[in-house]
């Protein structure tokens, strides 16, 4: 989770949500919703990048190592957070590939 102060959160949160409407609307005037991952992964590109133009002139290794493990986390995160209990869930519902359970079951042996 990103530790930020609310006060940093209020001053953001408006702009992300307005950027996220202006996403949204724009997936939907494409009329194909797998356009939607272009357009969030175009904006989250353009943001990172744009901030280190911003913050330091020219791309450094450190810089690409920061990019790339801040969007390693956030993708770790969102998948720890919502795709994992919703995983869970649609295992739930339907039922678990049956190899997972015998792989499972022979390492609890081990």
């Amino acid at each position: 989770m990103p530790y930020i102060p609310p006060k940093a959160r209020n001053q953001f949160d408006p702009l992300i949500d307005a950027l996220a409407e202006r996403i949204v609307a724009e997936a939907k005037a494409e009329g194909n919703d797998a356009a939607l991952a272009g357009l969030l992964n175009y904006t989250c590109t353009r943001l990172a990048l744009q901030i280190v133009r911003l913050q330091f002139g020219r791309m450094r290794y450190w810089l690409i190592a920061l990019v790339t493990g801040t969007f390693q986390n956030i993708a770790q995160e969102f998948y720890r957070r919502v795709a994992a209990p919703y995983e869970e869930k649609q295992i739930g519902k339907s039922g678990d590939v049956d190899l997972y359970e015998i792989f499972s079951e022979e390492i609890q042996k081990e």
